[in-house]
């Protein structure tokens, strides 16, 4: 068993780890999916690039990043998940872990946790109030909150850099984040989800703002475009507005 997969089989061990053990079973230990993932991203990630992933989790896509030779600032407000990113990159010198929600300003920011299932842990009580309300979500439980820190991505890149692309995944507070960036990167995307499609109209008009002109998107966890090639906001717009519920959710992907 190789290095990593014995910190995985540790963490899910781990009594206190008990929360995660689903999603480290699932995001990792699966050779298949991670070869997936990294000829997904290989067009957007290149060897010696900086990538800010916001909202890493347990960090599968931090790991993919990491097999295509990037440096990664992995950002991530929930200590548990933390935690298990320090322990899977203990020996890792190309990967800074930074426990923070990453939002509009820096300074405190309180946490809807949902213990049954972390992935979807939020900062924005909107999302909290949609998923109450709509077919699939309504089994979901934010049982508990909890204050952060909070950082912006204008202050991740006067202290790290600026990064070719970011990946942003934090559960219906992508607007939040984006508001935080004043300057174009090269790259990034942003998770949407159809329970809060307005968000998303709201974030790739924010992208366009600063200069973004290309945008694609991607569904669920398929390696995949779902619309294939590059494409102006509003045909994105269109396409998001067109999926129906059960699409749930997925990324869009954006460039300059």
């Amino acid at each position: 068993m190789g290095g990593r997969d014995a910190v995985v089989e540790a963490l899910k061990a781990d009594p206190t780890m008990a929360g995660l053990r689903r999603s480290l079973e699932f995001y990792h230990g699966d050779p298949d999916r991670d070869a997936a993932l990294d000829a997904f991203y290989a067009p957007l990630v290149h060897a010696g690039d900086l990538v800010f992933d916001v909202g890493a989790h347990v960090g599968d896509r931090l790991g993919s990043f990491r097999r295509l030779g990037a440096r990664v600032v992995a950002v991530e407000p929930q200590p548990l998940c933390a935690r298990a990113l320090r322990a899977l990159h203990a020996d890792d010198p190309a990967v800074t872990v930074v426990q923070a929600a990453c939002g509009a300003a820096t300074g405190p920011v309180r946490l809807h946790v949902n213990s049954a299932n972390p992935t979807v842990s939020t900062a924005s009580p909107g999302f909290v109030r949609a998923a109450a309300q709509a077919a699939g979500w309504r089994d979901e439980t934010w049982d508990d909150e909890i204050e952060v820190a909070g950082t912006t991505l204008d202050a991740l890149i006067g202290a790290y850099g600026v990064p070719a692309f970011v990946k942003i995944d934090v559960e219906g507070f992508e607007d939040a984040v984006l508001a935080g960036l004043s300057r174009q990167v090269p790259a990034l995307s942003f998770e949407f989800t159809t329970i809060a499609r307005d968000l998303a109209a709201d974030c790739l008009d924010r992208l366009t703002a600063l200069g973004f002109t290309r945008f694609t998107v991607a569904l669920g966890d398929e390696m995949a475009f779902d619309l294939p090639g590059w494409h102006p906001a509003a045909e994105v717009a269109a396409h998001l507005r067109a999926l129906p519920h059960d699409a749930n959710s997925g990324d869009v992907y954006a460039r300059t």
